[in-house]
């Protein structure tokens, strides 16, 4: 079968068009490629930028939460107590030797119980506390101080084997912690309040339950940006925040993580924690 010289001449320009437009082709496509590339290179160290700046908000917040503590702290006990040990040391002159070394060994006791606590509360001055203390133990640490206070009972409950949620998350988990408990003190009227950290082999809940007022479930979207910041700020770490209220049945606050989940570090790398 021989070809015709119409067909060899279509056929060479067939070819030649083909290989005029392939370099073409492949240069859009490139483009294309690059374009792309970059748009997920700005939208990574847009998202990267959003961590560091809410992460950074995180722990701003929760020094100014410890900060508010500390003030309450001094002016309610470590004042009061060296204000009866300076009333303590003014030994009557008819004092007996004993009673005087009675006085000087409570005034003693005293100074050194203030010294413990300005100890204590010299180390929350740092977030970095948490990281050295871990979740639970920071949480108990705030649950006692609460009970302390009288101003509303926590009951507080530990399941499973505790185990590092990694430090980002943690620190979050804990400011998440701050503001479920200070939205149960400023608006719910609770007289109670439950909280519970459960350790599974893939999964940790997180659960801060109030017996105040509640409010109705639609006007979530309306209350306090408390409540929204917990919904966004487990988003931020990959986990799930479900918050359930009704008139007079209180607040239930939940969060679930898997600690097993890759979430967005403030580097940008997708890892989990260790």
């Amino acid at each position: 079968m021989q070809i015709s010289t119409k067909e060899t001449v279509e056929l060479i320009i067939t070819a030649t068009l083909i290989f005029l437009l392939a370099p073409a082709f492949v240069l859009i496509y490139v483009n294309l490629y690059n374009q792309r590339k970059k748009k997920l290179v700005e939208e990574k160290a847009l998202l990267e930028s959003k961590f560091q700046q809410e992460l950074l908000k995180t722990q701003v917040e929760m020094q100014e939460q410890t900060l508010n503590h500390i003030s309450r702290e001094i002016h309610d006990n470590v004042t009061q107590v060296l204000s009866f040990v300076k009333l303590n040391l003014a030994i009557p002159a008819k004092a007996t030797p004993e009673q005087a070394e009675q006085k000087i060994s409570e005034s003693r006791n005293l100074v050194a119980q203030v010294i413990n606590d300005l100890r204590d509360l010299s180390k929350s001055l740092s977030y970095e506390h948490i990281m050295q203390l871990g979740l639970v133990q920071t949480i108990e640490i705030e649950a006692g101080r609460v009970n302390k206070s009288g101003i509303i009972k926590v009951d507080l409950a530990i399941g499973g084997d505790a185990r590092n949620l990694g430090e980002q998350r943690e620190l979050v988990l804990f400011r998440i912690f701050q503001e479920a408990l200070n939205n149960a003190l400023k608006h719910s009227g609770a007289k109670q309040l439950k909280i519970s950290l459960d350790y599974f082999d893939h999964l940790f809940n997180l659960t801060i339950q109030d017996n105040g007022v509640g409010f109705p479930a639609h006007s979530l979207n309306k209350s306090g940006s408390g409540l929204r910041n917990i919904v966004n700020r487990a988003a931020l770490i990959g986990a799930d925040a479900v918050i359930d209220s009704a008139p007079g049945k209180g607040c239930c606050i939940k969060i679930t993580i898997d600690p097993l989940t890759q979430y967005t570090h403030a580097n940008g790398n997708h890892n989990s924690p260790g």
